[in-house]
């Protein structure tokens, strides 16, 4: 049966990548003989339009989306939920990290078109969906039946959807800002180009827009990982009798929480924005990622050493 489900979940989203693809490929302004951009004739005083590529999800693409999650979901319970049990690992992580980011992106779609960021997470939903048939060494927890890991384990996994998510934002919004310092240059010297790339970033809300989103998504995500700290404090009391074990996990996870709350703080205070604040965003989930995904790589598939 997880068989099926895997097969399922990697068809799915893999058929919405390739068409998606297809369609970003044949939305291209065309060219006419004199090397003039096609334009739409029907304008008022006679005036021309540029095309413009199509955005947003239609209702078809969004109900396989909704699918998509929707076997995916049932996939991440029935192995990460056995009868009586939990299995856990670094894949099962970044798999329940991707389908949270695959969700935040589907209720995001509703508000903005976001065309481009679907085809990075979707993709890497797919990819992250069968990394627990490839790597294996994950360990049985057997506290999971506890009320305060079950809290922690949804905070945790919440939090890391939602800087996943904000992480694949600020990657394209630094393409966004690259392509318009290429434009700029283009049309200084006459030639600025146009390809599928172009035309796909086009259908991007504008970048203001874009940061807005961003910066909500990173202080959501905040409020969660702190909640994410406080809980795991407390059930690390009830579990070892010690409030706080200064382990791989624990320094990177407090690592990337003053990290972003440093990038919060700074977007406060004195309204941080642009490549750096982008790059920070980036810097910061990668602290995050080896607070859990990372440490867990190296125990279990480098070192083969189960953790807890």
């Amino acid at each position: 049966m997880d068989i099926v489900l895997y097969a399922l979940t990697v068809l799915l989203y893999g058929g919405l990548c390739a068409a998606d693809f297809r369609a970003r490929r044949h939305i291209a302004v065309q060219p006419l003989a004199g090397g003039v951009a096609a334009t739409v004739p029907a304008m008022p005083g006679g005036a021309s339009a540029p095309v413009q590529p199509a955005s947003g999800m239609s209702p078809v693409a969004r109900g396989v989306l909704s699918l998509a999650l929707i076997v995916h979901g049932v996939l991440l319970h029935t192995t990460i939920f056995p009868a009586n049990a939990m299995v856990f690992g670094f894949a099962y992580a970044l798999s329940a990290m991707f389908w949270l980011g695959a969700g935040i992106y589907w209720i995001e779609s509703f508000f903005f078109p976001l065309d481009g960021l679907r085809l990075l997470v979707l993709p890497l939903a797919a990819v992250a969906s069968v990394l627990p048939l490839v790597f294996g060494g994950v360990h049985v927890l057997t506290y999971a039946a506890a009320p305060m890991f079950k809290l922690h384990f949804v905070i945790a996994n919440v939090a890391y959807g939602l800087f996943a998510i904000a992480a694949l934002h600020a990657v394209l919004m630094l393409a966004v800002e690259r392509r318009l310092h290429a434009l700029r240059g283009g049309l200084q010297r006459g030639a600025a180009r146009k390809g599928w790339l172009s035309n796909w970033l086009e259908t991007l809300p504008p970048l203001l827009t874009l940061e807005k989103l961003l910066f909500r998504l990173i202080g959501a995500g905040f409020v969660l990982l702190t909640l994410t700290l406080a809980s795991g404090i407390v059930f690390s009391e009830q579990l070892v009798d010690r409030a706080l074990t200064l382990d791989h996990k624990t320094v990177f996870a407090i690592l990337s929480w003053l990290m972003f709350g440093a990038l919060l703080t700074a977007r406060k205070l004195s309204g941080w924005r642009g490549r750096a604040a982008l790059r920070w965003v980036l810097a910061s989930f990668a602290a995050l990622l080896l607070a859990y995904v990372g440490s867990r790589f190296v125990f279990e598939v480098l070192l083969h050493r189960p953790v807890v």
